[in-house]
């Protein structure tokens, strides 16, 4: 009997042992959530750009890809329990605007900022270094990085890309002699910027005669203009600004009969463009009119399929935007540039340090190498150092094909860039 007492007590020990250990390793577990969560640090980026206005065309996908990206990686807890807040702000395209809103981001305590248009950026070039802010913006101006320590380019600048089709131009000409070709830019900073650039190319080698720059107006008519250039034997033109006077452009070229149904036919125009003159909003502007033009980016497009186009995709339904949105290059553009600071962030994690404006700069600086970031959205890495502040160097030439881009030849670096520099 005393046995028997002595048994039960023992199981009851245990049991009342195991209770309380299982108590108290749920006590612990709660302790460790809270701790968890109190830990749970937000990161502040800031973005400033023109979702109305001038060149919204390009600002509301570019604003919607940001936006889409840092919710994925919030929803998706990329970053553990550490959140990305970012505040997009409409600007206007107005750099009085702009800098306020960098002013008041600045007070919030950003660690990261993404800015916008040419004109903003070479504007608060200055404030950016005073704050040491590491800064992308949507503009590709090589000029951007002219005195400028803390903003970083995130794909290859306009010249390169204006140096890029004059390099294919004078690769697979046909005619006799030496192309001849026009640049039809953007009357501003952003459009003037490539032009010299190209000059240079020119002086150093490249075999193509340049023989007028037009800058655009406001006309709805470019027939004077077309065939003063056809008069002149111009047999390309390169364009550097934004898709709306291109699509007038290729209208009244295709009313008047001059667009080239192949590569540099002969007493025909081949129109060409850098990033933000193209893209699938450039087919819906100009229509059948836009069969045949050659463009220039670093970034997938989504009539081509691949990785990068399924991802986009799949962004872009997960958080309900239009086909138009979805299928946009300019959204694609914004969500690689969140792509880049959410890279920054993890890296810093993964190091073990804490995440600054400061320790984010470094990140960027050390993308090189091994350490290259590799994107789905481009068609080559992401890579940038002390040296070196153009993101992608890479870009790929894409040409309408029965109203859709379709890529031409293989992703390139091209030659002249690092022989003018």
């Amino acid at each position: 009997m005393k046995k028997k007492r002595l048994l039960l007590l023992c199981v009851f020990l245990a049991v009342t042992a195991l209770f309380i250990v299982s108590c108290g390793q749920k006590e612990e577990a709660k302790v460790e959530k809270k701790e968890a969560v109190a830990e749970a640090k937000v990161y502040k980026l800031g973005l400033s750009l023109a979702i109305t206005g001038p060149t919204s065309d390009a600002g509301d996908p570019y604003a919607k890809g940001v936006e889409d990206y840092f919710n994925y990686v919030n929803d998706m807890k990329l970053l553990g329990n550490d959140k990305i807040e970012c505040e997009i702000r409409d600007d206007q395209y107005k750099t009085d605007v702009t800098k306020r809103n960098f002013e008041d981001f600045l007070s919030q305590g950003i660690i990261f900022y993404l800015n916008y248009s040419t004109g903003s950026t070479m504007a608060l070039k200055k404030d950016f270094d005073e704050a040491k802010m590491p800064t992308i913006p949507a503009s590709f101006h090589a000029g951007n990085l002219e005195g400028s320590s803390y903003i970083f380019l995130p794909i290859a600048s306009y010249s390169a890309q204006a140096i890029g089709l004059a390099e294919y131009i004078a690769n697979n000409h046909k005619g006799d002699g030496t192309p001849k070709v026009a640049m039809y830019i953007h009357p501003s900073a952003f459009g003037r910027g490539p032009v010299s650039d190209v000059e240079k190319a020119v002086a150093a080698g490249l075999k193509i005669e340049i023989v007028e720059v037009v800058e655009h107006g406001k006309d709805l008519d470019n027939t004077a203009m077309l065939q003063r250039l056809e008069s002149k034997g111009v047999q390309y033109i390169i364009s550097q600004t934004i898709q709306s006077p291109v699509a007038t452009m290729l209208k009244d070229a295709s009313r008047l009969g001059l667009i080239a149904n192949s590569f540099g036919e002969d007493g025909k125009i081949t129109f060409l463009g850098c990033h933000y003159t193209g893209g699938n909003d450039l087919v819906s502007l100009a229509g059948p009119a836009a069969e045949n033009f050659y463009w220039t980016t670093s970034y997938i497009v989504t009539s081509e399929p691949g990785v990068g186009t399924d991802a986009q995709l799949a962004l872009a339904k997960k958080y309900g935007r239009d086909e138009k949105a979805a299928n946009s290059h300019n959204y694609i553009n914004g969500v690689m540039v969140a792509q880049v600071a959410t890279e920054c962030i993890l890296r810093a994690k993964a190091k073990g340090v804490e995440v600054t404006k400061e320790s984010l700069y470094e990140e960027l600086l050390d993308m090189n190498g091994i350490n290259a970031f590799y994107p789905v959205t481009t068609v080559g890495p992401v890579t940038y150092s002390e040296t070196d502040k153009q993101g992608v160097d890479t870009l790929q030439l894409y040409a309408v094909e029965n109203g859709e881009f379709k890529s031409v030849g293989k992703p390139f670096i091209p030659e002249y860039t690092s022989i003018i520099q």
